[in-house]
């Protein structure tokens, strides 16, 4: 295990005990005393606290590295790192702390406060003793104890720290200027608290060692396309809050986040999961622009892992594909034959195979023989490139369907690109099996749960499972249609429909190493799902009768945010901001992707992207209101507080209010303030170039299979003969 796991969980123990000591002591002597020595335990085991995991900037004497701290802000553990000279003045911490020694030597005087405390800003200290912290050795305060510090001989210090409440939230701490007392002030936390430093070599050990961490790559999306770690999780720190609790519900799991280099986007964004709880953070020290410079394989495009499994699953197992020309061609002959798209709707609605029927990853083997019950119909299964159109066809092929199948080779682009014409707007959807299809279909779901050896749990497992989610990450998904999933799902189930999750697990999962417990009505979908995640290399388990005498919950998949109730902020209805933009008294900025603003906008709105937002105010006009906007208003309202002392307000109800309410919406890129690095744009999406961007896409997805063999972290399982 790495030194990186091995010292998170080292840390996790000893908080733990910590805990146990106050409450069975309280912030007492006694308790301060049996704290010390938990951290010099620790401090001891100096291996797991390497000096570069916690290197001092160049230009400072000492920076601080956040090593644990509980959801409520409690037992916080600092890593402080400092350079000979490294000196703090006498100061308290209104709360108990004690500090042990790893490396180097940090010398501490003591004092007691002797005035009345009855001038304001003022007082007197008495100097008590005096002890230089090194290995072995610690000291200890209760709230009202002053001391100084400063890092004594030749060589760098690193020492641990810890507090009964998190440094950020001690702001009655005070420093005094000089060992006698006189004039003290408010002595704030560093505002660049971070978290340790993970290199290159030890985060590749860590991908291959097979335990839980979760790596974010914290730019945008369009940033993350042009280069990435193979097993990064794409989480923009614009909207971090909004995606985070889905991809990483244990917040005690490791975490690695980085960003191109120059790690200031993942220091925001360590500092943020560390205020919502998250434990155990650590950064990769050069971000990308380090990793290629080890000579490591990066990645272009996203969805990644599963895009390059498509490709692993048609060289393995010889996924048979048919030209569109050639597909075309049958259609016209008049055959018996059905196309089956296996997009969402959504995606097969802009554009789709003419006489194509919409039937997504999951519902294939589960609606087959429905939809082709003559074993003499000729089965195509097409997506928009490759991935899902690979994926499905096999999916009927390792269920045994008695029809001949084929994907439709390079799908919808394919099909343009031999300049064949597409459909669009088309709303065909495969027809919900009736009783003797889904007993057929869960017949050949069977059979390739036994091929692949799939594990069945009852709910006295699931039980057990959530009862350890907090020490292995659970994820529940059901893998139903959506809109199945709102007319009553199992609670806690996040909807997370079959095909979409294999095509794009990392949007769903984000940690690695995780359990995965799928649920459906018949068995069927949940199957072949956990069939494909397998092959991916995940621990999946199908849950067995899933739905049957349960009580389901009706609506959508709540969505947790965090921080997201603590913002307050004033709203703006859309009638009234349709006036105040009449008048000139408003200026609307959009947070929206760009392609949803370029899809429509408030008319005269400027588009931002939140973790650059500066740029966008730079350009608005002086005088007026500031009004945020969203596609439903949550990502405007986490904007707020970074326009702290500026007259703004929320869309109330966001974009779609805005339309729901009558209002005219402007189309097109019509006022960027930003270049749009946002979101990755497919090749359909592009503006101009479309043929030559889909070429490109095309083979790149080809190419992947020699990338992830000379990568080497792939954890993909050949299917069983």
């Amino acid at each position: 295990m790495d030194v990186s796991l091995l010292r998170a969980a080292a840390v996790a123990e000893t908080v733990a005990r910590v805990r146990e000591i106050e409450r069975r002591h309280g912030a007492t002597r006694e308790a301060i005393e049996r704290i010390k020595a938990e951290l010099v335990a620790l401090g001891q085991r100096a291996g797991l606290f390497p000096l570069e995991h916690f290197p001092v900037p160049a230009g400072k004497t000492g920076e601080i590295y956040r090593l644990s701290e509980d959801a409520d802000r409690r037992f916080a553990l600092y890593a402080s790192a400092g350079m000979p000279g490294k000196a703090q003045p006498p100061h308290n911490h209104t709360t108990w702390a004690v500090i042990a020694g790893v490396h180097g030597d940090e010398h501490n005087v003591f004092y007691d406060r002797v005035d009345d405390r009855a001038t304001p800003g003022q007082g007197r200290l008495r100097r008590t003793g005096e002890h230089t912290v090194r290995q072995g050795s610690a000291v200890g305060f209760l709230p009202d104890d002053f001391h100084t510090i400063e890092v004594v001989g030749d060589q760098p210090s690193l020492h641990l720290h810890m507090y009964g409440l998190s440094l950020e939230d001690l702001p009655g701490r005070i420093a005094f200027q000089h060992g006698d007392g006189g004039a003290f002030s408010v002595f704030p936390a560093s505002p660049t608290i971070g978290a340790p430093i993970v290199a290159p070599a030890a985060l590749k050990r860590m991908l291959r060692a097979g335990e839980e961490l979760a790596l974010f790559d914290v730019r945008e999306e369009g940033e993350f396309a042009e280069g990435h770690l193979f097993w990064a999780n794409c989480l923009p720190l614009s909207k971090l809050e909004m995606r985070v609790a889905a991809l990483a519900p244990r917040r005690s799991a490791p975490v690695v986040v980085m960003d191109g280099g120059d790690g200031a986007v993942a220091r925001r964004a360590a500092r943020w999961l560390a205020h919502a709880g998250y434990r155990d953070i650590s950064i990769l020290g050069g971000g990308l622009a380090a990793w290629r410079a080890e000579g490591y394989e990066v990645f272009t495009g996203i969805n990644v892992p599963s895009k390059a499994f498509g490709e692993f699953v048609e060289h393995h197992d010889g996924t048979p594909r048919m030209e569109a020309s050639e597909i075309a061609a049958l259609a016209a002959a008049g055959g018996p034959m059905v196309i089956l798209d296996s997009r969402p709707m959504n995606e097969y609605r802009r554009m789709n195979i003419p006489g194509g029927v919409d039937c997504p990853g999951a519902e294939l083997v589960h609606r087959i023989f429905e939809v082709a019950p003559d074993p003499a119909t000729f089965v195509v299964v097409n997506c928009a490139g490759r991935t899902r159109s690979i994926i499905g066809a096999q999916s009927l092929i390792n269920a045994g369907v008695p029809n001949r199948v084929v994907a439709l080779k390079n799908g919808t682009m394919g099909w343009h690109l031999a300049g064949l014409q597409l459909e669009r707007g088309a709303t065909r959807h495969a027809p919900e099996p009736g009783p003797g299809a889904k007993a057929r279909a869960r017949a050949a779901a069977d059979a390739v749960a036994r091929r692949f050896a799939l594990t069945f749990v009852d709910r006295a497992a699931l039980a057990a499972f959530e009862e350890e989610s907090d020490r292995r990450t659970l994820f529940r998904f059901d893998v139903r249609d959506p809109r199945e999933y709102e007319a009553g799902h199992l609670p806690g189930f996040r909807s997370a429909p079959g095909g979409q999750l294999v095509q794009a697990t990392d949007r769903y999962v984000g940690t690695l190493g995780a359990r995965i417990v799928l649920a459906c009505d018949t068995g069927t979908r949940s199957i072949m799902t956990a069939s494909w995640l397998h092959q991916l290399g995940w621990e999946v388990h199908v849950l067995d009768r899933a739905l049957e005498g349960q009580d389901l919950v009706a609506g959508p998949e709540p969505v947790h945010v965090p921080g997201l109730g603590a913002i307050a902020c004033d709203f703006v209805d859309p009638p009234a901001l349709a006036a105040m933009l009449e008048a000139g008294t408003a200026c609307v900025v959009d947070l929206d992707t760009s392609l949803r603003y370029r899809d429509g906008h408030v008319p005269g709105a400027s588009w931002a992207m939140r973790g650059r937002l500066d740029r966008a105010l730079a350009r608005l006009p002086a005088g007026r209101m500031i009004v945020l906007a969203s596609s439903d208003g949550i990502l405007a309202r986490l904007a707020v507080p970074e326009l702290a002392g500026r007259d703004a307000r929320v869309l109330l109800g966001g974009t779609r209010g805005w339309k729901a309410a009558g209002l005219p919406l402007e189309r097109g890129a019509t006022a960027l303030a930003d270049e749009t690095i946002d979101v990755w744009y497919r090749p359909y999406d592009k503006e101009a170039g479309v043929e030559q961007a889909m070429k490109g896409y095309l083979d790149w997805e080809v190419d992947l299979v020699a990338q992830v063999e000379r990568d080497g972290d792939t954890r993909f399982r050949l299917s069983p003969r």
